[in-house]
């Protein structure tokens, strides 16, 4: 029984650190239902791919954007210098 309430506790703490939950600020209750349900949505994606990887999803969700980074910071699409 702790072992299935440990899971559901993982569930909520993986899901509000990664998918942004807590940050919902939606009034109307079936919109928030909505948002909850998406971010459990891709909670459980990244649950998946964690597995299938090998990797934590906290480690997954942070390499998202590596490899689009290294390339911006190769060669920038956008010049910030004054011309």
């Amino acid at each position: 029984m702790c072992g299935f309430r440990w899971k559901i506790e993982q569930l909520h703490r993986e899901g509000k650190q990664l998918t942004g939950m807590e940050r919902c600020q939606c009034r109307n209750a079936s919109i928030q239902r909505n948002h909850v349900g998406c971010a459990f949505l891709v909670w459980g994606r990244l649950k998946h791919f964690a597995v299938q990887t090998g990797k934590t999803v906290y480690k997954l969700k942070h390499g998202l954007l590596d490899d689009y980074l290294v390339q911006q910071l190769r060669n920038p699409s956008l010049k910030m210098a004054l011309a």
